[in-house]
Order: C-alpha cells, then structure tokens, then sequence
C-alpha cells in the first residue's frame, strides 16, 4: 500500500490514521489529510506526521486509497467536487452511514469502491468493522481488512444489504450495551452503593464479562454456555435472569435491533 487519503479529519478518521501508523502499513508522510477545519488539520500533522492539504480534490489526485469520512449529507458534494480528480486506478473507500456503493460509483465511475460500517471502539483500538464490496480485487479486499483491522477486528459480508445488518449489531451496538451499563449503575445507586463505586462495579464486569467471551470463543465456548455457567440453580443469578425472560428480553432485543436494521435500510434508499 503505498498512499492514502482522508476527505474528512474527524474522530473516525483520526483513529485510522493512528491505526495505520501504529501498524506501519503507511509511513506519516503517505498519509494526506482535508477537512474543513484548518486547526484539525494543522493538530493532525504535529501529533502524528502527516500531510495536510487545503482542498479535497488534492487527496484525490494524490492518494491511491481515498477514504471518505464525512457526514453522510455533505458526500453528494464532496463526491462532485472530486468526481474529476480521482484516478482511475484509485480505491475509494467510504465509511459514511446510508451511503450506497451505487451512488458513489455513479459519481465517480468505473472505480473500484469497497462500503465499511466501523464503530466507535475504533477510537481505542477495539473497533468491529463490516466490508463490502461488489467490484474490488481480492489483493484490494485484503488491503481493506488491514487497515480496519488495525483498529479493532474487520470481516468481509458478500452483500450490500448485510452492511444493514452490520450497522444493527456492531455499528450502533455499543449504545445498546451502554444503555445496559447506564441502568444498572442506577440501580446499584438504589441499592445503596455510592455513584462511584457503582460505576467502578459496573465497568469492570463488562470489562471483565466481555474479555472472559473473548476467550471463550477461542476455545470454543459460546456466551450461552458462559450464562448457564454463572447462573446456579436457586441463585441469585437466576433470579435475575428468569427476570429478564418473564419480560420477554430476547424479543425485545430482536425488535430493537430489527428496528435499527430497518432504519438503516432506509437511510441507505
């Protein structure tokens, strides 16, 4: 991989640019970088290295991979704006929300285009990562994986609408999870313990729950068995746990997340 571009310098893309550096996939100097804001880009290229420049079409007559990074409603006219500098030879790689591989190629052409769903883990290296794509090589494919698996773990889905399905589990996961957090430190406070030790409480269960799956799944072991192994007979666990299916959590779940599926359907037109 010898150069690649950011259009759009936000948090996503500072995390990439961190991974990427880190890995040594891209030397500092091989890594451009536009935003609108000249005091991000300016940060940028002190903390890590990297080459600024003022205008978009720069990235994409320079970079052999352009990453689009921007909001989903300012690409229409970032997509117009460098229609005519990208390379034919160029990747262009998009992790904006809603956007389809479709309307990107009818902007820029015959290109290869590859769709990535991250999520926000990426901005501490634990980040969960859907591709897709219906035209790049598998050399280019690979290429992909490296870079997002340089900020978490990355997979490849076969259709564009599975992308959906990514955006349902991983890309707005984390918010599920921390709406969990958020209540039962709450309650932890109803049942006395002070904010601060519930807080403490509560993170480093998930932390702890969520490494010990980890591990788990390497050998073998589902989070099913991992439950069932926590939850005694006439236990405290299983009083909670017989909580949660009176009220009907797996379908709750399955709604929730069909729910954001949809949405993200729908948003992608």
């Amino acid at each position: 991989m010898s150069s690649i571009g950011f259009i759009g310098a936000g948090n996503m893309a500072q995390a990439l640019i961190n991974g990427i550096i880190q890995a040594d996939q891209f030397a500092p100097a091989d890594v451009l970088v536009s935003d609108i804001s000249g005091e991000r880009l300016v940060w940028l290229a002190k903390k890590y290295g990297v080459v600024a420049v003022s205008n978009n079409t720069a990235i994409a007559d320079k970079a052999d991979i352009i990453v689009l990074s921007v909001k989903p409603q300012v690409m229409a006219g970032v997509l117009e704006e460098i229609k005519n500098s990208v390379k034919k030879t160029s990747v262009v790689i998009s992790i904006a929300a809603g956007i389809t591989v479709a309307a990107i190629s009818e902007a820029l052409g015959d290109i290869q285009v590859i769709r990535v769903m991250p999520n926000t883990p990426s901005l501490v290296s634990e980040g969960m990562s859907g591709l897709y794509s219906p035209n790049a090589s598998d050399n280019t494919m690979q290429n992909a994986l490296e870079i997002f698996s340089a900020v978490g773990k990355a997979v490849i889905v076969e259709k564009e609408d599975l992308i959906d399905a990514v955006t349902a589990i991983s890309g707005s996961g984390p918010a599920y999870f921390f709406l969990l957090m958020e209540e039962m430190i709450k309650t932890a406070q109803k049942l006395g313990l002070p904010e601060d030790i519930a807080t403490d409480l509560v993170l480093q269960t998930a932390k702890g729950a969520a490494i010990l799956a980890e591990i788990a799944q390497f050998n073998g072991e589902s989070a099913e068995e991992l439950r069932r192994k926590v939850t005694s007979p006439g236990g405290t666990t299983e009083a909670a746990i017989n909580t949660f299916k009176n009220a009907q959590l797996d379908k709750l779940v399955e709604k929730a997340l069909t729910a954001a599926y949809d949405k993200s359907k729908e948003l992608s037109g």
